[in-house]
């Protein structure tokens, strides 16, 4: 397993970490925290304590569409096995309190909402895996996917600031993948106090956003994949669109 990203070092809360499995290899993953692990290929069979949660998994590509997650939380030590195929799994964490309210359980993609969002070269597909409305304590993630030369965190947004109604903190981290391979896409960060910045991202590059505006955008001919990951103190989503770019938003609902 390769540790991406450390709570304490390039993000406050979230641990990023991807872990390779050859079939019928093993992956423990002792209480970390709240926990969600999403199948980004292959299929696994899963366990929560001891006990079997079933098979998860199944897409032989994270372009080919929604995807299983296996959530546990604080508390609770999952081990995930890759059947006879081999298998790539993202692990998310985040420390959160134990809640016996909680159970670990597969999240399908039945149970995800999945949205067509934006308009023009702006529309991408989103994923929800654990939105507001599903049950955890603080992780929210799902998967975005933009199509060739689309745009996403678009209108920018940023939510580095807690001033509910208007905007909720929560800081974010992304994985990308690339398709077909060989491609890129751009992340792109700056803030009303005057920073820029803007990098090359590709397959299994990681970005983590602590602070202002981030959109992204897939090149020409390239369709770019991101798994999102966000925890704060709350799990509303409010992002603050920024006010010079806020009417795109509002010309598209106007159609």
């Amino acid at each position: 397993m390769r540790t991406l990203l450390s709570a304490g070092r390039q993000t406050a809360h979230i641990n990023l970490a991807l872990a390779d499995l050859d079939g019928g290899e093993e992956l423990e993953l002792p209480d970390a925290g709240e926990t969600a692990a999403v199948i980004l290929t292959g299929t696994v069979e899963a366990a929560a304590d001891g006990q079997s949660l079933g098979r998860a998994g199944g897409r032989a590509s994270v372009f080919e569409g929604p995807g299983d997650a296996v959530y546990g939380p604080a508390g609770t030590a999952l081990w995930l096995r890759a059947a006879e195929a081999p298998a790539q799994v993202a692990i998310a964490s985040v420390q959160a309190p134990a809640s016996d309210s909680l159970k670990a359980r597969v999240i399908t993609p039945s149970e995800q909402r999945i949205d067509e969002v934006g308009g023009g070269n702006w529309s991408r597909t989103v994923r929800t895996i654990l939105g507001p409305e599903h049950a955890a304590e603080r992780l929210l993630l799902g998967e975005t996917v933009n199509p060739p030369g689309n745009w996403s965190s678009y209108p920018p947004h940023r939510h580095d600031r807690h001033n509910p109604p208007h905007e909720v903190a929560l800081e974010e981290v992304y994985l990308f993948k690339v398709h077909p391979p060989g491609g890129f896409g751009i992340q792109i960060l700056y803030t009303e106090a005057g920073e820029r910045e803007a990098f090359l991202v590709g397959d299994e590059d990681t970005a983590a956003i602590t602070r202002g505006f981030h959109p992204v955008v897939a090149a020409s001919g390239y369709a770019l994949y991101y798994l999102w990951v966000m925890a704060g103190e709350g799990r509303e989503m409010i992002p603050y669109l920024d006010p010079e770019h806020a009417w795109v938003q509002e010309q598209e609902d106007d159609r």
